[in-house]
Protein backbone atom coordinates (compact mmCIF):
# COMPACT_ATOMS: atom_id res chain seq x y z
CA UNK A 1 0.00 0.00 0.00
CA UNK A 2 1.45 3.38 -0.83
CA UNK A 3 2.09 5.79 1.80
CA UNK A 4 -0.49 8.51 0.43
CA UNK A 5 -3.30 5.27 0.31
CA UNK A 6 -2.07 4.43 3.69
CA UNK A 7 -1.85 8.20 5.69
CA UNK A 8 -5.79 8.63 4.13
CA UNK A 9 -7.08 5.31 5.65
CA UNK A 10 -5.48 6.00 9.43
CA UNK A 11 -6.60 9.81 9.28
CA UNK A 12 -10.33 8.39 8.09
CA UNK A 13 -9.86 6.00 11.09
CA UNK A 14 -9.18 8.50 13.57
CA UNK A 15 -11.65 11.47 12.33
CA UNK A 16 -14.39 8.37 12.80
CA UNK A 17 -13.08 7.82 15.97
CA UNK A 18 -13.44 11.07 16.76
CA UNK A 19 -16.50 11.09 15.77
CA UNK A 20 -17.71 8.52 17.34
CA UNK A 21 -16.64 9.94 20.88
CA UNK A 22 -18.66 13.25 19.56
CA UNK A 23 -21.90 11.09 19.73
CA UNK A 24 -21.20 8.86 22.48
CA UNK A 25 -19.33 10.93 25.10
CA UNK A 26 -19.73 14.76 24.45
CA UNK A 27 -19.02 16.00 27.88
CA UNK A 28 -15.29 16.55 26.99
CA UNK A 29 -16.45 18.53 23.81
CA UNK A 30 -19.02 20.46 25.50
CA UNK A 31 -16.18 21.22 28.20
CA UNK A 32 -14.17 23.16 25.70
CA UNK A 33 -16.71 24.78 23.41
CA UNK A 34 -16.48 28.31 23.15
CA UNK A 35 -19.51 30.47 25.31
CA UNK A 36 -20.03 32.08 22.11
CA UNK A 37 -21.35 29.23 20.14
CA UNK A 38 -25.31 28.70 20.20
CA UNK A 39 -26.75 25.53 20.87
CA UNK A 40 -23.40 23.73 21.96
CA UNK A 41 -24.81 20.21 22.49
CA UNK A 42 -26.11 20.42 18.58
CA UNK A 43 -23.00 21.32 17.19
CA UNK A 44 -21.05 18.82 18.97
CA UNK A 45 -23.66 16.26 17.71
CA UNK A 46 -22.90 17.53 14.37
CA UNK A 47 -19.70 18.04 14.56
CA UNK A 48 -19.21 14.35 15.06
CA UNK A 49 -21.82 13.27 12.33
CA UNK A 50 -19.48 15.48 10.15
CA UNK A 51 -16.45 14.04 11.48
CA UNK A 52 -18.43 10.07 10.68
CA UNK A 53 -19.53 11.55 6.54
CA UNK A 54 -15.82 13.16 6.14
CA UNK A 55 -13.70 9.82 7.36
CA UNK A 56 -16.27 7.61 5.14
CA UNK A 57 -15.95 9.42 2.09
CA UNK A 58 -12.10 9.85 3.02
CA UNK A 59 -11.66 6.29 3.03
CA UNK A 60 -14.08 5.01 -0.10
CA UNK A 61 -11.88 3.93 -2.90
CA UNK A 62 -14.59 4.21 -5.70
CA UNK A 63 -15.61 7.98 -6.02
CA UNK A 64 -12.26 10.35 -6.62
CA UNK A 65 -14.69 13.15 -6.42
CA UNK A 66 -16.50 11.58 -3.52
CA UNK A 67 -13.04 11.34 -2.02
CA UNK A 68 -12.19 14.84 -2.52
CA UNK A 69 -15.37 16.62 -1.40
CA UNK A 70 -14.83 14.41 1.76
CA UNK A 71 -11.23 15.66 2.28
CA UNK A 72 -11.96 19.22 1.82
CA UNK A 73 -15.05 18.92 4.02
CA UNK A 74 -12.50 17.36 6.73
CA UNK A 75 -10.07 20.22 5.82
CA UNK A 76 -13.00 22.82 6.84
CA UNK A 77 -13.96 20.98 9.11
CA UNK A 78 -10.14 21.06 11.14
CA UNK A 79 -10.00 24.78 10.26
CA UNK A 80 -13.71 25.15 12.06
CA UNK A 81 -12.71 23.67 15.42
CA UNK A 82 -9.73 25.36 15.72
CA UNK A 83 -11.45 28.32 18.29
CA UNK A 84 -12.44 24.64 20.38
CA UNK A 85 -8.97 24.29 20.45
CA UNK A 86 -8.05 28.08 21.56
CA UNK A 87 -10.52 27.84 24.05
CA UNK A 88 -9.42 24.06 25.29
CA UNK A 89 -6.04 25.76 25.81
CA UNK A 90 -6.78 29.04 27.26
CA UNK A 91 -9.04 27.40 29.90
CA UNK A 92 -6.53 24.46 30.71
CA UNK A 93 -3.85 27.50 31.15
CA UNK A 94 -6.41 29.95 33.34
CA UNK A 95 -6.37 26.63 35.75
CA UNK A 96 -5.21 27.65 39.39
CA UNK A 97 -4.97 23.89 40.66
CA UNK A 98 -2.15 23.14 38.16
CA UNK A 99 -4.52 20.53 36.21
CA UNK A 100 -4.89 20.64 32.65
CA UNK A 101 -3.13 19.21 29.96
CA UNK A 102 -0.19 21.76 29.71
CA UNK A 103 1.96 23.01 26.97
CA UNK A 104 3.21 19.63 26.01
CA UNK A 105 0.44 19.25 24.54
CA UNK A 106 -1.26 22.23 23.78
CA UNK A 107 1.53 23.42 21.61
CA UNK A 108 2.08 20.72 19.17
CA UNK A 109 -1.72 20.51 19.33
CA UNK A 110 -1.79 24.36 17.46
CA UNK A 111 0.76 23.68 15.44
CA UNK A 112 -0.27 20.37 14.10
CA UNK A 113 -3.71 21.87 13.19
CA UNK A 114 -2.60 23.16 9.69
CA UNK A 115 -0.78 20.01 9.26
CA UNK A 116 -4.29 17.97 9.95
CA UNK A 117 -6.00 20.62 6.66
CA UNK A 118 -3.11 19.70 4.55
CA UNK A 119 -2.63 16.01 5.61
CA UNK A 120 -6.90 15.85 4.51
CA UNK A 121 -6.33 17.70 1.31
CA UNK A 122 -3.30 15.69 0.50
CA UNK A 123 -4.96 12.39 1.00
CA UNK A 124 -7.77 13.23 -0.43
CA UNK A 125 -6.28 14.23 -3.52
CA UNK A 126 -6.95 17.57 -3.53
CA UNK A 127 -3.13 18.96 -3.44
CA UNK A 128 -0.25 17.24 -4.56
CA UNK A 129 1.85 20.11 -2.85
CA UNK A 130 4.78 19.95 -1.59
CA UNK A 131 5.17 17.04 -3.81
CA UNK A 132 4.21 18.34 -7.53
CA UNK A 133 6.67 18.53 -10.16
CA UNK A 134 7.02 21.77 -11.47
CA UNK A 135 7.63 22.57 -15.34
CA UNK A 136 11.11 22.86 -16.21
Amino acid sequence: MKVRAALRLLLAALYALAGVLHLLRPRPFLGIMPGWVPLPEEVVMLTGVAELAGAAALAQSWSAPLRRAGAVGLALYAVGVFPANINHFALDMARSDGGGLGLAYHVPRMLLQPVLVWLALWTGGVTNWPFARRPS
